[in-house]
């Protein structure tokens, strides 16, 4: 764990007056003159780039918050160069504090663990690695081996939180929704900008990261999405040692993917691994619209393993995040105009998605799509990578006053770091390519018949509550027709119904009889 500060630690009262102190000083009219309304989250950069631009204010900062201050310093200063991936950054905050973490010594491991797991571990495991395989912010994961085989798996990883400091944690937290609470009392400006409903979020964005048990329900899921898929390994939850503080899954050997001698070593294929990478990636976000929210070097792995091998192993599955199916088919037809060059389409596509003005003229949106994708259609195919030009997709339409969502930016963020690992172990690999084959697949199921009993399969439950009521319906149309327009109209609309009635019998008898034939057709053809 971090060392402690020097001299005696701040009496809480005294340390959340003083933070108070800070916030109203830096923050109360500098929040509204600041924070653009769209981007809220601006007013924290605002505020620590004020409050370390002071002498002395990052060690005050940090003397306050031990535990958050090296955590807000590192996420403040990625957030300044690009605020639409809040997400996405807080998760580069944690990795970069996570390295500098000092793990628990060997001999606390098993108390701590024993704590973790909330029962003691004689007869649990056989045997367990002191040394933590990976250690992270306030969490660390070490290799062991069961005494008991579960699912077919002795040997495990099993991560841990580190109790007291994320107790620390919540206890900082604690103090920011305080201050937030007493600036929102003080200021007009902070009640207008909603600074406790932004503590609050930010406490519940640092917390979810320790929530094992739902990263391991993140971990089981993405293995249902790949189920029998042999591009990937996802390694088997083991529930029996899975809580709110534990996450133990089956133990895959592995590489870093950037051990590039090590993989060779091992005859991986690269230029195949490379393809892989960004396939599945597309895949995740925008297939199943479930990812990770950082796909960098430090998340992916390879298989080693004889029955594995040469296989991705995806890690930190704290760092997830999800489209919904409007975003998602946004995406997937946007992207599919814009290497088609159908500028006129993806800009009707922006429209009714509501990422501009309904105003905005359609010639205006697509002449600034132009300009900035056609230099990546005219570069060499070696230099043009399709995370650049989805980057346009998504944020031509900002010279208009719109924006997209955060969540899809963390989706073109978390594609373009996956194409850059991809050249890093291949650089012959054509991302360009293996991006638009996908998503022209996907594209294509969700148009062909698939995606039509997909939809149809989806409005099943709404007709299944609607058809039982469409005679009574139609009673009540009947007679508000005999009241409006008599018996003739009523006559004339009852012989309609009764041809369109043995139309629709005819029709079904045809349907049976045909259905019958190529029935019989079949099974003589059989033999």
């Amino acid at each position: 764990m971090r060392a402690a500060s020097p001299g005696l630690p701040m009496p809480p009262l005294f340390r959340r007056l003083l933070l108070l102190f800070h916030a109203l000083r830096f923050g109360a009219r500098l929040f509204w003159l600041a924070a653009p309304r769209e981007h809220k989250l601006h007013w924290m950069i605002t505020l620590v780039k004020r409050v370390h631009a002071t002498e002395g204010g990052r060690n005050s900062l940090h003397s306050m918050l031990p535990a958050l201050g090296p955590l807000a310093t590192t996420f403040i200063q990625t957030l300044a160069t690009r605020p639409e991936l809040a997400t996405g950054t807080l998760h580069d905050a944690f990795d970069a504090i996570g390295r500098l973490e000092t793990p628990l010594p060997p001999e606390q491991v098993e108390a701590a663990l024993a704590s973790a797991l909330g029962r003691p571990l004689t007869g649990l495991f056989a045997q367990i690695d002191r040394v933590p395989a990976r250690s992270g912010f306030a969490e660390q994961t070490h290799l062991a081996r069961l005494a008991v085989p579960v699912n077919g798996h002795r040997d495990i990883a099993i991560k841990f939180v580190r109790a007291a400091q994320v107790q620390q944690i919540g206890d900082e937290l604690a103090l920011l929704r305080w201050v937030a609470r007493w600036l929102e009392k003080f200021s007009g400006s902070a009640r207008r900008l909603q600074v406790r409903a932004l503590a609050q979020s930010f406490t519940d964005d640092v917390l979810r990261r320790f929530d094992l048990r739902a990263e391991a329900a993140n971990l089981s899921q993405t293995g249902h999405h790949f189920d029998g898929d042999k591009r990937l390994a996802v390694p088997d939850v083991i529930w029996e040692l899975c809580g709110t503080h534990t996450l133990a899954v089956q133990h895959i050997e592995t590489l870093a993917a950037t051990d590039l001698p090590g993989l060779l070593e091992h005859r991986v294929k690269l230029a195949p691994l490379a393809t892989h990478l960004v396939e599945v990636v597309t895949e995740q976000a925008f297939q199943h619209g479930f990812f990770h929210a950082t796909f960098d070097a430090g998340h992916v792995r390879v298989s080693i393993e004889p029955d594995t091998l040469g296989r991705i192993v995806l890690a930190e599955f704290a760092a997830m995040s999800s489209l919904s199916s409007h975003e998602r088919e946004f995406f997937v037809h946007g992207a599919t105009a814009l290497f088609d060059q159908d500028y006129a389409r993806l800009a009707d596509l922006h429209r009714d998605a509501g990422h501009v003005d309904a105003s905005t003229r359609t010639e205006v949106l697509e002449a600034e799509l132009r300009r900035r994708s056609e230099a990546h259609f005219a570069a060499e195919p070696a230099d043009r990578t399709a995370g650049a030009l989805f980057h346009h997709l998504l944020h031509a339409v900002q010279p208009f006053e719109g924006a997209v969502s955060p969540r899809l930016a963390t989706a073109q963020r978390s594609f373009e770091q996956a194409e850059m690992l991809a050249r890093a172990l291949h650089p012959g690999v054509d991302t360009w390519n293996v991006a638009r084959s996908v998503l022209a697949g996907i594209a294509q199921r969700d148009v062909d018949h698939r995606g039509w009993i997909k939809r149809i399969g989806q409005e099943l439950p709404h007709l299944a509550h609607m058809l039982p009521r469409v005679p009574q319906l139609a009673v009540r149309y009947l007679q508000r027709q005999h009241d409006a327009g008599g018996a003739r109209q009523h006559a004339h609309l009852m012989r309609e119904l009764g041809v369109e009635y043995r139309r629709t019998r005819i029709l079904l008898w045809a349907c049976a009889v045909c259905g019958g034939l190529l029935g019989a057709g079949a099974v003589l053809l059989a033999r």
